[in-house]
């Protein structure tokens, strides 16, 4: 059985499923495993082959099994994909028929419930349940009412759900490789937690996550999780464009766009620039200007359908930190032309030096040097967001001692303050 002070990750992405394997002591990460292979039997975030997802699942588990020593059994996972919807939800409990009374945390907990409950579809699956604030008799954004007093309480819940069938699909290839899924997590809630940490903390900042076939847009203020735009376009996109106006296969245009792909101004290319491919017995020359006017007409639509999003949730000036992952953004100039479109400064995510990962550790991991570490800043977020859930489930428990006596005092409390 894996150890307490493990926590392993599953990134399951398009084109990648990434692990990671943290051990970690009081919030700290100590050793970290990781690996990622070929991503089979996904697109967008649904399960397409069930049998090739098992087998992927289970040889990178494998690997982070033979690099560490330890067993795995329980895994975390995130969830992606166009059926990923949010929905606010509003819920009013009262408190006392006359007067006020202060607000216990059996209150908050019976007012999220509550909100919850009113947001329950059979269909859906909630992945995070989000307090935007609560509102106290005519004070409202309240983030923390617990001690206050009022005669009601009400709250407005952001919620994140999936569709059930997509997460079930999930949770039976993960049961089929023989793993527990404890917890599942957005991806882009995993990476902001990796890359945006520090910055979470005030003023409206955007983590945006290119992947594969999507894209992922988180729009926090002072920390809270306001918005989550899901667009239909990824890097995939640029690949596919290059292989139709090209006439090549799908490979040789991803190799291409990977090796010599530029976004930017192609007449600064000379018109005699060429690459050569291989096709059957001869070789066929592609200008180097086509394939960055292929490249830069794709990576335009991609950020106009960005700043199209983004626009209708929030004005750009407004933005304190604009932060984008993902291997697609690594071609030059990309960023560049993201930048330009939004009219506002970007940057590309790093691990977050509040992280709980020693900076010692990451220079001497070779899978986080350079730009190696997109790869597996999800599953990162993902274990600093579990060993932070689990502290703080640790933490709970000490508070109210671990042993019965103390535990029926403060129930005690909190009954007396429910009536009186």
């Amino acid at each position: 059985m894996i150890n307490d002070n493990y926590v392993c990750t599953l990134d399951i992405g398009t084109s990648k499923i990434a692990g990671c394997l943290a051990k970690y002591r009081k919030k700290r990460i100590e050793e970290l495993f990781l690996d990622s292979v070929l991503a089979k039997g996904i697109k967008a975030g649904a399960v397409v082959d069930s049998i090739e997802l098992v087998s992927a699942i289970d040889r990178l588990v494998k690997i982070l099994k033979a690099k560490s020593g330890v067993n795995i059994k329980v895994v975390h996972v995130n969830v992606s994909g166009q059926e990923i919807v949010t929905r606010h939800s509003r819920a009013i409990v009262p408190l006392a028929e006359r007067g006020n009374k202060v607000i216990t945390g059996l209150d908050v907990q019976r007012v999220n419930e509550q909100a919850r409950i009113l947001a329950s579809s059979l269909e859906e699956e909630i992945i995070h349940m989000i307090p935007s604030g609560y509102t106290i008799d005519s004070k409202s954004n309240i983030s923390n009412p617990v001690g206050l007093y009022s005669h009601r309480l009400e709250v407005d819940l952001y919620l994140v759900l999936a569709k059930l069938s997509q997460v079930q699909s999930i949770s039976r290839a993960f049961a089929q490789a023989g793993f527990e899924i404890k917890s599942l997590s957005l991806s882009g809630m995993a990476g902001a937690k990796a890359a945006l940490d520090k910055e979470l903390k005030t003023g409206l900042n955007i983590f945006c996550d290119i992947g594969s076939d999507i894209t992922e847009m988180l729009i926090f203020r002072d920390g809270i999780l306001k918005d989550v735009q899901i667009l239909a376009a990824g890097s995939a996109n640029l690949t596919l464009q290059l292989a139709e106006v090209l006439k090549i296969p799908a490979e040789l245009a991803e190799d291409i766009k990977r090796s010599y792909g530029i976004i930017g101004e192609a007449q600064k290319i000379k018109e005699d620039k060429e690459i050569l491919v291989k096709k059957e017995y001869l070789y066929r020359p592609i200008r180097q200007k086509d394939v960055c006017e292929i490249l830069t007409s794709g990576a335009k639509q991609i950020s106009f359908q960005i700043k199209e999003a983004l626009e209708k949730k929030a004005s750009t000036y407004e933005v304190n930190n604009f932060v984008v992952v993902g291997r697609g953004v690594l071609l030059e100039g990309f960023i560049e032309l993201l930048e330009n479109t939004l009219n506002i400064p970007v940057r590309l995510g790093r691990i977050s030096d509040s992280s709980a990962l020693p900076v010692a550790l990451e220079n001497r991991l070779p899978e986080l040097s350079g730009s190696k570490y997109l790869t597996y800043l999800t599953s990162l977020g993902m274990a600093l967001r579990a060993i932070e859930d689990k502290d703080s489930l640790v933490s709970d428990i000490h508070k109210a001692g671990g042993n019965p006596l103390k535990k029926a005092i403060q129930r005690v409390r909190e009954v007396y303050h429910e009536y009186f």
